[in-house]
């Protein structure tokens, strides 16, 4: 069987898009996501996106997200705004889009520009139920201590529809990435607090409107970006205080730039770009 397909990324964040608006998720949606992800052998990527039929009236499409390992994501911030240029380029030409998803519910997106999206990505919650986690004590979780690697680390955890963990990191010079990231990623990821498994976001304050953040995403390993890691992150150092509140923060990930604000009400903003790498045909 012969599947097309559209690479996208944002901010490096590759996924590979396949609109299934007219058929619905396909029976191997977890499957192709482990063969086509493969990076070196396949077409290569984070995972696979399927855009399918809207869930609820009202909607322009269902986003469903699959990592490299086949498991099934809760929800894509990257992903997310580039299901919307996809839209976008694919006979939706509206500013506003609305995108549904499986377990984060539903998504508004507003064109900024070409290429560029900002989603409504609504509000976090730092209660332990919500990741799910368990013995790091009642919410919110802004300062739980977590185990790991063999030292303690000083955890901020929080649901952006995903769970995230949060760890500040004193030297920009010293974030971890490639060999060092793989080694600390999975003891995080696969820790016993986190039943469900965990993204693991370390940051670096630059000053309280610009973070440098490495990521460790459950399912796929080390991405050069995590949209929903960036808003855990800012969100995380709103509620210790560090980062303003109602102000962008931008973040610098490996990948590029995401723009997040956090109002009052803990609602979360991101904007960033969403961008077409390439088409194709591939063998399923």
């Amino acid at each position: 069987m012969q599947l097309n397909f559209t690479k996208m990324h944002g901010c490096g964040n590759d996924y590979i898009y396949v609109d299934c608006r007219d058929t619905g998720l396909p029976e191997q949606a977890a499957e192709w996501s482990r063969r086509l992800s493969r990076r070196h052998f396949s077409v290569g990527a984070d995972g696979v996106i399927y855009i399918c039929p809207p869930t609820l009236a009202g909607g322009d499409a269902t986003m469903r997200m699959f990592n490299a390992d086949g498991s099934e994501g809760r929800m894509c911030g990257n992903g997310v705004r580039c299901v919307a240029e996809y839209l976008y380029r694919h006979g939706l030409k509206r500013d506003t889009l609305e995108i549904d998803t499986r377990l984060a519910g539903r998504k508004t997106l507003h064109r900024l520009g070409d290429g560029m999206w900002q989603a409504d990505m609504g509000r976090f919650d730092a209660n332990p139920a919500a990741l799910p986690a368990v013995g790091l004590g009642a919410g919110p979780l802004l300062h739980a201590e977590l185990v790991a690697a063999g030292r303690s680390w000083d955890a901020a955890c929080l649901s952006m529809g995903n769970p995230h963990c949060v760890i500040q990191w004193p030297d920009p010079a010293t974030l971890p990435e490639g060999a060092a990231l793989a080694a600390l990623g999975p003891e995080f990821e696969h820790h016993p607090a986190f039943p469900e498994g965990i993204n693991t976001e370390f940051v670096c304050v630059r000053d309280p409107h610009h973070l440098i953040m490495r990521v460790w995403e459950r399912g796929s390993g080390e991405t050069l970006a995590c949209g929903t890691g960036a808003c855990a992150s800012v969100a995380a150092l709103a509620l210790r205080g560090v980062c303003p509140r109602g102000e962008t923060v931008e973040v610098q990930l490996t990948g590029g730039v995401l723009n997040i604000l956090v109002d009052d009400e803990d609602a979360v903003w991101m904007a960033g770009p969403a961008e077409v790498a390439f088409t194709g045909t591939v063998e399923v």
